[in-house]
């Protein structure tokens, strides 16, 4: 079967949307890091500059550079540099969450707020780091073997096989919460970080974490919770008052499904390449969450993917997110691929198919223009802030992209790497 993310017409469309997609994140600036975007692609100086979004620029800037884009590097040092010195807390240890735009004589940034340590955030830093030293770039190992310490000594939770949520600004006090969220962006680190260093106990987590979210897939009929108390007990009506929440939204959420299954698949790589005996589950419970995201997030009336749905799988929140529709598609070309190299072609054929129906509603209603996407809109196609507001980082998109343009690793760092020594991508 020929996969439609192999045809050379889709490959040379994305190699030219994510090269003016990363002349388009250049605008994202700042001294102390990267800032927000708005929908007009200048800074919101109203906003602190995040950690989360410097990280994941960085990690952007980073696969450009490793992707042979002129000047990227320099974006991607200027990104280590921040985080290195802006954002990290030189006092308590760890990172900020959100510091100002400028920054001192020192190159320190001034913390925002009141200094919280979250695990989603730092997991962006590994990924950053990860994706920096495997281009090259200065400063990277040190800033990678800091963040690594700090999750041996703050976040991982060996008893548990899987990391806490969040820490006052000293370390002294953790947050009874317990989210998925961050424990699937650890994994993306993790394995950005087995890669970039070598050692084998970044995928061993990596893997210990999606091996629990395959458990959960199997309790809760592939619809995964996302909400915990501080001894892992689901939360089912987390946030039912708050249901449009960014980062902890009532209810399921079909884009972490399709995203899950993208990294339970990764790890699959991981463990083949390694000569490891592949679990049934790292095909089985990827496919089960693509298909219950595919069967209850998908509006087959209006088009796109919902944002969350209830237990029953029906839609809480109908705004259809950019990032979500990104996961979908980027699940779709790694587990398609999978499913045919096992053989199962008839699943890879349902899943192509699936593939190329949502590209076509993302190309007419969430692609503004070359290299610019539209983050949010409402079932009838137009344009939403209802959660999110601008194009706040392009790291989803550019993910997206890089998928059917690089060979197949369990990160997109190392997947640059190998597309570069092989001399095969643009």
């Amino acid at each position: 079967m020929e996969s439609p993310w192999e045809e050379p017409i889709l490959q040379s469309s994305f190699t030219k949307e994510f090269l003016v997609l990363t002349r388009f994140a250049c605008a994202s600036l700042r001294p102390s890091g990267f800032g927000y975007l708005m929908g007009d692609g200048t800074v919101n100086k109203k906003r602190p500059v995040e950690l989360w979004i410097t990280a994941r620029m960085t990690h952007v800037f980073a696969l450009a550079s490793l992707c042979g884009i002129a000047g990227m590097s320099e974006f991607a040092e200027h990104g280590i540099r921040s985080l290195t010195t802006a954002f990290r807390d030189h006092e308590n240890g760890g990172w900020f969450s959100a510091v100002e735009h400028g920054i001192d004589e020192n190159g320190h940034g001034h913390c925002v707020g009141d200094g919280r340590k979250e695990a989603y955030a730092h997991a962006f830093v590994i990924l950053a780091a990860s994706s920096a030293l495997t281009a090259g770039i200065e400063g990277a190992r040190q800033l990678l073997e800091d963040a690594l310490a700090d999750q041996d000594t703050h976040w991982w939770e060996p008893e548990h096989g899987r990391v806490c949520e969040s820490w006052d600004k000293e370390y002294t006090q953790k947050e009874a919460y317990r989210g998925l969220n961050s424990n699937m962006h650890t994994v993306e680190a993790y394995l950005a970080a087995y890669h970039a260093t070598g050692e084998r106990l970044w995928l061993d987590r990596a893997r210990a974490i999606t091996r629990w979210a395959a458990d959960l897939c199997a309790q809760w009929g592939a619809r995964l919770p996302e909400h915990f108390d501080s001894k892992w007990a689901v939360q089912t009506d987390f946030n039912k008052e708050n249901p449009h929440d960014p980062f902890r939204p009532y209810g399921v959420t079909p884009g972490h499904a399709c995203e899950w299954a993208r990294l339970m698949l990764h790890v699959r790589g991981a463990l083949r390449e390694n000569g490891d005996e592949i679990p049934d589950w790292t095909l089985e419970a990827p496919h089960a969450l693509f298909s219950r995201a595919a069967e209850e997030g998908w509006d087959s009336k209006h088009g796109g993917f919902v944002y969350t749905t209830d237990f029953d799988g029906q839609p809480v929140v109908t705004e259809r997110m950019h990032w979500v529709l990104c996961e979908a598609l980027s699940a779709a070309m790694v587990l398609g691929r999978e499913l045919h190299v096992v053989g199962r072609t008839q699943d890879a054929e349902e899943v192509s198919d699936f593939f190329a129906s949502w590209l076509a509603w993302a190309d007419q209603y969430l692609r503004e223009d070359i290299g610019r996407w539209v983050h949010e809109v409402n079932e009838n196609g137009d344009v939403s802030t209802t959660t999110w507001d601008g194009k706040p980082d392009v790291y989803h998109v550019a993910q997206m992209l890089l998928l059917p343009l690089l060979p197949p690793a369990a990160s997109f760092a190392e997947s640059a790497r190998r597309a570069r020594e092989s001399h095969s991508f643009l």
